[in-house]
């Protein structure tokens, strides 16, 4: 039985990976100016080492260039960033053994939202040059975990109960000092692209872009993947992990440490995309089981594909004009958790 629900595992894997460079071949080339998925292919194949040379050149330079400079980088990067997401969920769900968590209950998104905006409206992080608004937010989020990180503590422990509360209560300061930073806006396009980029998006991607928050994900992801059997003892409640042989403590402060560095690099590059952290564990779990050793990886896949195909409705519902992926997260996300929802309680 168990074999076969290894095999089961391993089929939905593979179809999910068929699933995603599909995606990628798809998606790559909807938008203004649209190119065909087998010109797409070929340019992407023309790519590859020791394949390019196979494939003739039957392509415009304009389709190469809007495929190879402008689109690919962002559809790499919704990968990315919905994998990191939805893989963030699962981390946070486990260590709070709570399933309404997502990626940003930790104040994680308020903290880098105020930084963010703070660099946008003031200039305040001008001196970090082109990449000064991924780097503000960036610290941004880290000086609110490491204060939630701080103030949960219990004893030398980290208090769960008092973890929530925390960032809880730091999330509802850093919300307060946005407002008064946008309040305080001193002209009306800062204003609009703060709003914009507090809301996520995907417009700025660039190749850049994608090195560090694919290096971030490989690494946690790999560092979960070890543990997962932590993970599905800690569901179980702190005593019971500890009984059989968990050490509780480290596992905590390693899920912090995982959570809050692949939240904040993805808030960095992307802003903040609410509910794919919230509503793709869920799925995934009516799909695997509670194991994360299948949760994990079909999560980390479902949630990059998600992003990329509400990234391609985002940049297309009101063309040449975009909306922001967060608000198209939430406005489609939100039907489909509640009737995940009711279909689980029927």
């Amino acid at each position: 039985m168990s074999k076969h629900k290894r095999l089961n595992t391993k089929i939905l894997i593979t179809v999910l990976i068929i699933c995603a460079v599909v995606t990628v071949i798809i998606a790559v080339g909807l938008g203004p100016v649209s190119v065909s998925p087998i010109t797409t292919a070929k340019i992407l194949i023309s790519r590859i080492p020791f394949l390019g040379s196979v494939i003739p050149q039957t392509w415009e330079q304009l389709d190469y260039n809007i495929i190879i400079g402008l689109r690919l980088p962002r559809v790499l990067l919704g990968l990315i960033v919905g994998a990191s997401l939805a893989v963030t969920g699962v981390t946070m769900q486990a260590l709070v053994r709570n399933k309404l968590a997502d990626p940003f209950i930790l104040g994680v998104s308020s903290g880098a939202s105020a930084f963010a905006t703070l660099g946008m409206l003031f200039g305040v992080f001008s001196f970090l040059g082109q990449y000064s608004l991924s780097l503000s937010a960036f610290i941004g989020s880290a000086v609110t975990i490491i204060f939630v990180y701080i103030i949960s503590r219990t004893n030398g422990r980290i208090n769960i109960p008092q973890l929530l509360l925390s960032g809880v209560a730091v999330s509802m300061i850093m919300d307060g000092v946005t407002n008064i930073i946008t309040l305080s806006a001193p002209n009306a396009l800062g204003l609009h692209n703060a709003a914009f980029w507090m809301s996520g998006s995907l417009a700025g991607a660039k190749w850049d872009y994608l090195t560090l928050p694919l290096a971030v994900l490989a690494v946690c992801m790999v560092v979960l993947m070890i543990n997962y059997r932590g993970l599905n003892l800690l569901v179980l409640g702190d005593e019971s992990a500890g009984t059989l042989g968990i050490n509780v403590g480290r596992l905590q402060k390693l899920l912090i440490l995982v959570a809050s560095l692949m939240s904040g690099v993805t808030i960095a590059i992307s802003g903040s995309i609410g509910f794919v952290g919230l509503m793709v564990p869920h799925f995934t779990r009516l799909i695997t089981g509670g194991d994360h050793r299948k949760v994990l990886p079909v999560s980390a896949l479902l949630g990059g594909i998600l992003v990329v195909w509400v990234d391609v409705l985002a940049r297309m519902v009101i063309a040449p004009e975009e909306l922001p992926v967060g608000i198209l997260t939430a406005v489609i996300g939100g039907p489909i958790f509640i009737w995940m929802l009711r279909r689980k309680q029927r």
